[in-house]
């Protein structure tokens, strides 16, 4: 609702200044600091003061003079040296948004536009090689609840999760399998039946780099494994096919308990067998984007000059697209990817189900072979977003470069790197662990996961600690409910609390991840914004309960509660307290199209919490159901389930479900 007011309040400035100044400039808005100096200000008095050589304040003066009446604006001030301070009708305002919320009680996301373009979000990308640990998931939550944002705006979003089935981490699990244990591809498909095959390979994939620390020769059998593999021959190639589909598997119901889902999982395997790399080579060659080394420790190498006058031979200015004995680094498939995304090669992969969700949704996975007839259209993005963390920040930029040598600068342009910080482990929760840390590194104030030394919190094992700890608090409090009940009501905590410490936090800053942060469940965390929906859901059970069967509804009580009534109770300064909430439970659009402009999932989360709070402080100081003025009631408990209504959206916006009860 905000957001529509702040909008149609720009238009009519700028059509207001265009017809009465004949300037056409930019209408900035902002919310003032204090309620008390309105909802919406705008500083474009100073820009027009420039161009028209006046002073600012005497051209906010005017304007306010003059401008025509707007809809839902009660009146202007001039604030400061020439500031434009809306003050909206704090009664309309509080009307409309109790009529959209009765109207369409919100689900969290839109049916896009017949034909809209396509906007690709990639994210999740774990190495099919072992299990999900902690850092993945904040990918996951930061792709998924950017999604839900692109969605909720009416956008069309495909939702994409690649599969690397081709690269260094799967061969290093196949020579963990095939060099220290010995087994066959029989030996290896029947452990991958079994549960958990996930966390032993975590442990082989440990194994196999002390392997390589204890003989550097061992090293060699790397190669050989990934040329097998992507010529897909041989027993390597077997069971790196084998590990990496069992992984998958783990990994979407790891992501499945988290509410992630997925609609393609391109592989890296089908690039290469469908010759989507062949394609992209031969253009990057023809365009002469990419240059054959001939000397230097790159030499045999096909590489990317990163700079105009770089040339093969400058070896730390240019990047490897494919290696001396012929393979092609994951930069290289990932250019041809990317074009792929855009609909830029002129091929498409085959496709197959992969997995079919309980409410009917399919997710998709390429294949190189034949695939199934009815498979939709998949790629072919106006832009696209790759969740990757900031230390790949080089690598995207590469990929990027070798779009617009191709000339495809405009599709670079609508390539996004939609980076974040990496997870580590406070060093209290690595000892907690069981690791042993060197004494300079515990003097840190984070210790850094590393799958390749086995260290990293599970993501199943956090899953498993989180609803367990849930599932005590509830079965003390609701001791007489089904266990099922219990169970899905601490499976909705534990969720809550993982995905809003996840997501609380601005992308750029590194989370120390501690079991005493993520499990509590008091402060700004998931379970107390929770708590505030089942508080607002409890008054209207006592309600319903009370009034019940003489009324059905709590806005028949009384008849004829409406603008004027509206206006009485949210009158300043009496009403300021009631009216920030009933604005701040009406700024939900305002504050997720911003959390979309600026690519920042954590401004609904901060927005969650703060709506979360002032309910709080609401309810602790109105006692709702034994009010004695039947106005008034009727009044805080439209005001109630506006909160909650909203509340319940910015949950589901951050993939979080409020339970019933706590």
């Amino acid at each position: 609702m905000y957001l529509a007011i702040e909008k149609r309040i720009q238009q009519a400035l700028k059509e207001h200044i265009r017809r009465r100044y004949e300037l056409d400039v930019p209408v900035p808005a902002s919310r003032p600091p204090k309620i008390e100096m309105g909802e919406v200000a705008s500083p474009v008095c100073f820009e027009m003061a420039k161009r028209l050589k006046r002073a600012p304040r005497q051209v906010a003066q005017e304007i306010v003079a003059e401008i025509p009446p707007i809809e839902g604006v009660a009146r202007w001030e001039v604030a400061g040296g020439g500031y434009l301070n809306a003050f909206l009708d704090r009664a309309a305002f509080f009307d409309v948004v109790a009529h959209s919320m009765f109207s369409a009680t919100g689900a969290a996301q839109k049916p896009a536009a017949p034909g809209a373009p396509k906007t690709i979000v990639e994210h999740t990308n774990i190495n099919p090689n072992k299990a999900a640990h902690i850092g993945h998931l904040r990918n996951a939550a930061l792709g998924d609840t950017f999604v839900r944002l692109l969605r909720n705006a009416g956008e069309r979003v495909e939702v994409q999760n690649y599969l690397d089935n081709t690269g260094v981490q799967v061969a290093d699990v196949v020579i963990g399998f095939q060099h220290l244990e010995k087994k066959t591809p029989a030996d290896v498909r029947a452990l991958a039946a079994l549960p958990r095959f996930d966390y032993y390979c975590w442990d082989l994939y440990a194994r196999v780099t002390q392997y390589y620390e204890e003989d550097k020769t061992h090293e060699a059998l790397r190669g050989e494994t990934l040329k097998a593999i992507e010529a897909d021959h041989g027993p390597s190639a077997e069971i790196g096919r084998i590990v990496a589909e069992a992984i998958v598997r783990c990994h979407l119901r790891t992501m499945d308990r988290l509410g992630v889902r997925y609609d393609v999982l391109p592989r890296e395997s089908d690039i290469l067998h469908l010759k989507f790399w062949d394609a992209a080579f031969q253009m990057l060659k023809e365009r002469k984007a990419i240059q054959l080394a001939a000397s230097g420790k790159n030499a045999g190498c096909w590489v990317m000059p990163l700079s105009e006058d770089a040339d093969a031979t400058a070896d730390d200015d240019a990047k490897i697209i494919v290696r001396s004995n012929g393979t092609v680094t994951y930069v290289g498939k990932d250019i041809a990817y990317q074009m792929w995304k855009f609909g830029l090669l002129g091929k498409d992969f085959h496709y197959r189900k992969f997995q079919t969700y309980p409410d009917g949704h399919v997710a998709w996975v390429s294949a190189s072979g034949a695939g199934e007839s009815r498979a939709p259209e998949f790629g072919r993005g106006a832009r696209v977003f790759n969740v990757i963390d900031s230390r790949q920040s080089y690598l995207q930029n590469v990929v990027f470069a070798g779009l617009r040598a191709l000339g495809f600068t405009s599709q670079a342009d609508r390539s996004v790197h939609f980076a974040y910080e990496k997870v580590a482990l406070t060093p209290r929760c690595a000892a907690e662990m069981g690791y042993e840390i060197p004494p300079e590194e515990a003097k840190k104030p984070y210790v850094e996961v590393s799958g390749r030394k086995g260290l990293g919190v599970k993501a199943d094992d956090l899953l498993d600690r989180l609803e367990a700890n849930a599932r005590a608090e509830v079965d003390k409090r609701h001791p007489d409910a089904l266990e099922e009940d219990r169970s899905r009501i601490a499976h909705c905590i534990a969720i809550g609390a993982l995905r809003y410490f996840l997501l609380k936090f601005t992308r750029n800053t590194v989370i120390a991840f501690d079991f005493n942060d993520a499990l509590s469940f008091e402060g700004e965390t998931g379970p107390y914004c929770q708590y505030a929906v089942v508080r607002a859901r409890n008054i209207f059970r006592k309600f319903f309960e009370q009034y019940s069967p003489k009324v059905n509804d709590f806005r028949e009580l009384p008849d004829g509660v409406g603008l004027k009534e509206f206006q009485m109770f949210l009158d300043k300064p009496e009403g300021n307290e009631l009216w920030e909430l009933a604005l701040l439970a009406g700024s939900l659009d305002w504050q997720a199209d911003a959390a979309v402009n600026a690519q920042e999932p954590a401004f609904i989360a901060k927005y969650a919490f703060q709506l979360a709070q002032a309910f709080n402080n609401f309810y602790h100081k109105h006692h709702i159901l034994s009010e004695e003025d039947p106005a008034r009631k009727t009044f805080l408990l439209l005001l109630t389930s506006q909160v909650m209504n909203r509340l319940i959206k910015a949950l589901e916006l951050l993939g979080i479900e409020a339970p019933e009860k706590m």
